[in-house]
């Protein structure tokens, strides 16, 4: 009798397992700088490829100069919002999967965030899991297997 072989599971979350060499290229864009770098750690023990933005436009300047798979972007920042900088990502990267995550949700900033083309949406605080499996559903979605 023929096994399966469940392939995600022999690979760590950050690796495509299509091709086990090729780290998911996530970008990273949140003002709280210790929160992104405790979360850039743990994502890059998982084997993704993070680079980080401590502001919509950091991130704006690094998707000018790089690919990336999704990003995660922080609703409310200091100087230019999640939604704003979502709108530029847009029209800079369209297939490019934004998640929204923020500690300041609501249903209204859900749907508004939805309506301007997130992905999805993350409510701090989250089990990291969650994280992973939405940044994983992220980059899977319109992927040719």
């Amino acid at each position: 009798m023929a096994t399966t072989r469940n392939v995600e599971k022999e690979h760590p979350p950050g690796l495509d397992p299509r091709w086990p060499y090729r780290a998911i290229r996530l970008l990273l864009v949140d003002d709280e700088a210790a929160f992104v770098d405790t979360l850039v750690n743990r994502l890059k023990k998982r084997k993704f490829k993070v680079s980080r933005a401590y502001s919509g436009e950091g991130g704006i300047r690094l998707l000018k100069k790089a690919d990336y798979d999704v990003a995660v972007v922080d609703l409310k920042m200091s100087s230019l919002d999640g939604l704003a900088t979502l709108k530029v990502f847009r029209e800079m990267a369209p297939d490019l999967p934004v998640i929204i995550f923020t500690g300041h949700g609501s249903e209204k900033s859900a749907e508004e965030s939805l309506a301007y083309g997130a992905f999805d949406y993350l409510l701090k605080p989250y089990e990291f899991d969650d994280l992973l499996s939405k940044i994983k559903s992220a980059y899977h979605t319109g992927k040719e297997y």
